[in-house]
Parts: C-alpha cells; structure tokens; sequence
C-alpha cells in the first residue's frame, strides 16, 4: 500500500526497519537501485520500504536479511512486529497475545474465524467488505491473516478451540469453489491434535437456550497463564483483563460449546457440506 499518508502512520518495527536497511544500505554505498537488484525488488519498492510508503513484506525481509543481515538475524526477527504494523488499529493488541497464546477459545457466528480461513476466502471476505478498501490494503490484511496460521504449528504447542455457527458453514463467500475449498480446509484443521472444532447447529435455540446470541468470543490463555477475553464488532474491539469479567465470558463460552456438536459429528457435518458446494 504505497501511498503518501503511509509515513505518518507506520508503526515502530516499519521505521526500524527502514532506518537499519536504509544505514545498512548506505554503509556498503549502495544506489536504492543496487540493493533492489541485490534483493530481487525494484528500486521503487526499495524507496517506498525506506520512507515507510510501503512497509516491507515478508519476502522483502528474508531478502534484506540474505543480503544485509550479516548473520544478525535483525530483519528475520522483524518480520513478526512489521507483520503487527500491518493489522488494523484495533486488532494489533489481540495479534500480539494470539502470536504467543498458550491456548485459544474462539466463537465465530458470522464467518470463519480468521486463524482458519483460507487465502482465497480472506481475500473475498476482506475485498467485499464496505467501505471497499484499496486492492494494496486487501493484500497487506490477506498476507498478515495467512501469517497468523503459524500458531497451528508454533512450538510450544497451542491448544486452539472453535465454535462455529453451522450458519457460517451455509453462508457463501466469494464462489463455490473457494466455499468447497474453505470446507475442506476446515476438516483438515479438525483433524490436527492441538485443534477441537465445533458446529453450533442452528436449531440449537429450539432447546429454549441459545448461548451464542451475544455474537462473536474470543479467549486468550497467555504464557503466564492469565486469561483475557477480546471482542471485535463493526470494526472495534474491547480487550478485558478484569478477571471477574473473564470469568463471565469463559462461562458464556463453555455454554456455547456445550450446545454445539461434538468434535466428531461436527467434522461430518464439514465433510458433508464441502459435497455440497458443487
């Protein structure tokens, strides 16, 4: 997303990284050019990562660090924190509690939750949304939620649960195809052994109970083991650490989970609907 108004608001890891490439750069006296050609960028896409025009993008730093880390390993590390620059406002903090989460409690009544989408479903999710962004923006939110994926194999494991409406599962997004792809996936996700996914059917309310009509739940266990609740509607987010007010949201997700489908019939269901997306 190279565009004017990008200097003013790049994040701290961006501007480090164009500081230290910019040094680096002009240490060995090379042209913006030279080091473009050394990367494999043009040396349009070298100015806009060292004025912050364009942030780096993860290829752009596994090249800065082959050709200017000097075994530092400086551009490697940054990829996590440039990456966190890139997220919307409002989502930075959860990013950064979900990147070194020790376990993961999710709700999603409205799409797939992000950490299982995939690159074609995020795409039409994120392009489609209103007010349309900019196709520059659609890429940076798409390669910033594919990176996310990297908890499903991070080590120390992460226990990830998910409780999806069976409506997300009927509600189509951007083709049939990318639906059939996107049910598929979710069975492959359902299969891993730090994964428990579940359908919450949707005549659950029948029962006079429907747990999830207060919309979308995320819990966080971090590493030291404190529990924080993070919502997110229309844009915005609220991140809770009051351990009173956790407890409430643990207590409303373990409702959801207990009207949901088990973990078996669930994946049935998935595999049935990815047939039906013909």
């Amino acid at each position: 997303m190279a565009r004017a108004e990008n200097k003013e608001m790049a994040g701290p890891a961006t501007r480090l990284v164009a500081d230290v490439a910019k040094h680096l750069r002009n240490r060995r006296h090379w042209t913006q050019d030279q080091l473009g050609k050394q990367l494999g960028f043009s040396g349009a896409a070298v100015s806009a990562m060292e004025t912050c025009a364009q942030p780096a993008s993860d290829e752009m730093l596994v090249a800065l660090e082959r050709v200017l880390g000097e075994g530092t390993g400086i551009f490697e590390h940054a990829r996590d924190y440039v990456r966190l620059d890139k997220y919307p406002a409002q989502f930075k903090n959860h990013a950064l509690l979900e990147l070194k989460a020790v376990g993961l409690c999710l709700y999603a009544p409205i799409a797939v939750h992000g950490l299982f989408q995939t690159e074609e479903y995020a795409r039409a999710l994120i392009s489609g949304g209103y007010p349309p962004p900019p196709q520059e923006r659609v890429d940076e939110l798409v390669e910033g939620r594919m990176a996310r994926k990297a908890l499903f194999d991070r080590e120390p494991m992460s226990l990830i649960e998910l409780v999806l409406e069976e409506s997300v599962l009927h509600r189509g997004i951007g083709s049939e195809e990318i639906m059939r792809a996107q049910m598929s996936h979710l069975a492959e996700c359902a299969r891993r052994r730090n994964v428990t996914l579940q359908v919450l059917p949707r005549n659950c309310g029948f029962s006079g109970e429907y747990a999830g009509a207060r919309g979308e739940l995320n819990l966080v266990e971090t590493p030291e083991h404190d529990r924080l609740a993070y919502l997110e509607i229309q844009g915005e987010s609220l991140l809770f650490t009051e351990p009173g007010k956790v407890s409430t949201y643990a207590q409303q997700y373990a409702k959801i989970r207990a009207q949901a489908l088990g973990p078996r019939e669930s994946l049935d269901l998935i595999e049935r609907l990815a047939g039906d997306w013909q």
